[in-house]
């Protein structure tokens, strides 16, 4: 087995974060991670700083690579941004996307349907990504896929956060079951609303219940 590359660990460091694994606040050593990755700290500073471009670590003189907190300010502009440009994404995907893309965004809601939201929370949020991940490259414009799965970093990593809060199933499978039929209906006012009201219903209830 070969040495692992650096963007392999820029990747894996970035999941963690995503995920939680690596907590809010946490402070990141160096050392630790190079030594981890059997890398040199050159290359896992670099990685600090990139995965600081993406805002989700801070890098602090003299103490070190803390992960980014949750900013609500931040999320909120994010999910304005998310909100329209997935909407104009979705009506290209709409035009381009392949029949066997739309059997998979089937299997991902039947799928979402089955599982326990206490159990398999994780499952969930992976599926509702790989979700909007299709639509997304589906557009095949490569300056949207872009722009949106940067923003999806940071839209995924609320919905860990929010675990606690969401007890509904129904809100991930109902609106996202309602895209599939607007999408094979290539009906593109439909799925740009229900696309959109995905949107809406999560960042509602972020204001309910963590505001």
């Amino acid at each position: 087995m070969g040495k692992i590359q650096t963007e392999d660990v820029y990747e894996i460091l970035k999941n963690r974060i995503i995920t939680l694994e690596y907590s809010p606040g946490q402070v990141l050593n160096e050392a630790d991670i190079a030594g981890e990755f059997d890398l040199s700290r050159t290359p896992v500073r670099k990685i600090f700083e990139q995965l600081k471009n993406r805002k989700l670590l801070n890098i602090i003189p003299r103490y070190g690579a803390q992960v980014a907190t949750i900013d609500f300010r931040y999320m909120k502009s994010v999910f304005e941004v998310v909100r329209e440009l997935e909407g104009f994404a979705i009506r290209l995907a709409v035009e381009r996307i392949t029949d066997e893309d739309i059997e998979e965004l089937e299997n991902i809601v039947e799928r979402i349907n089955n599982y326990d939201i206490e159990n398999e929370y994780k499952k969930i949020i992976i599926d509702d990504e790989n979700f909007h991940r299709i639509v997304i490259q589906s557009s095949d414009n490569p300056c949207l896929i872009e722009i949106l799965f940067d923003l999806h970093m940071h839209t995924e990593r609320l919905w860990f956060y929010s675990q606690q809060e969401l007890t509904d199933l129904n809100m991930f499978h109902d609106t996202l079951a309602d895209v599939v039929k607007a999408i094979k209906a290539r009906d593109v006012v439909q799925a740009e609303f229900y696309s959109k009201k995905h949107t809406d219903d999560f960042v509602n209830l972020i204001k309910k219940e963590l505001l």
